[in-house]
């Protein structure tokens, strides 16, 4: 269709005709009507198709040439060591801010939670159980010395693991059963 409309002398029917070309891609995509710049990007795929030779009034900006062939450019990657790669870069940054932190219990609450994830990130890359010791080494040393795991501080790890894996209690199951024996008791009178 595209190439019969490249032949076709007479503009306004030459309009016609990518008019008529756009409404019948438009059919065969009808769920895609509601998509934003729908219509836009039919007009860009016929002035594609026709290799920006169509001759015609566009209602929209079509897309050029060039720019089908340009490629975006590289995106810069961070050079930054990472000392412990399996923590990653993110955990280093947050025990910088836990450092800088007034004392309190908020602060203890951010170590709880760093030394939980220093945990996990363990456990994703190593496979075998991990020793608290280490995380508190790990900890000391990635913040300088200005951070260490106490007694309290396992305590609050612990409660965050059991608030966090705490299996759920389903009332589904209570209510389905109690629904049951209403039905039951209605069957008997």
């Amino acid at each position: 269709m595209v190439d019969h409309a490249l032949t076709i002398e007479d503009r306004t029917e030459r309009q016609r005709c990518a008019n008529t070309i756009i409404n019948i891609m438009g059919n065969m995509f009808p769920h895609l009507r509601d998509v934003p710049d729908f219509k836009h990007k039919l007009w860009d795929h016929l002035a594609i198709m026709a290799d920006f030779k169509l001759d015609i009034d566009y209602p929209y900006e079509i897309i050029k040439k060039d720019n089908l062939d340009s490629k975006p450019d590289p995106i810069p990657y961070p050079n930054t060591k990472i000392r412990y790669r399996h923590y990653g870069r993110t955990l280093e940054i947050l025990i910088k801010k836990a450092c800088e932190f007034p004392e309190g219990d908020e602060k203890q609450n951010l170590i709880a939670l760093i030394c939980n994830h220093m945990k996990k990130d363990y456990m994703a890359w190593n496979k075998d159980t991990v020793d608290d010791r280490k995380i508190a080494d790990d900890l000391y040393e990635m913040s300088e010395g200005k951070l260490q795991m106490t007694d309290s501080l396992l305590r609050l790890m612990a409660d965050r693991i059991e608030q966090n894996y705490r299996p759920k209690v389903n009332n589904n199951n209570q209510n389905r059963n109690n629904n049951q024996n209403r039905n039951n008791n209605k069957r008997k009178y």
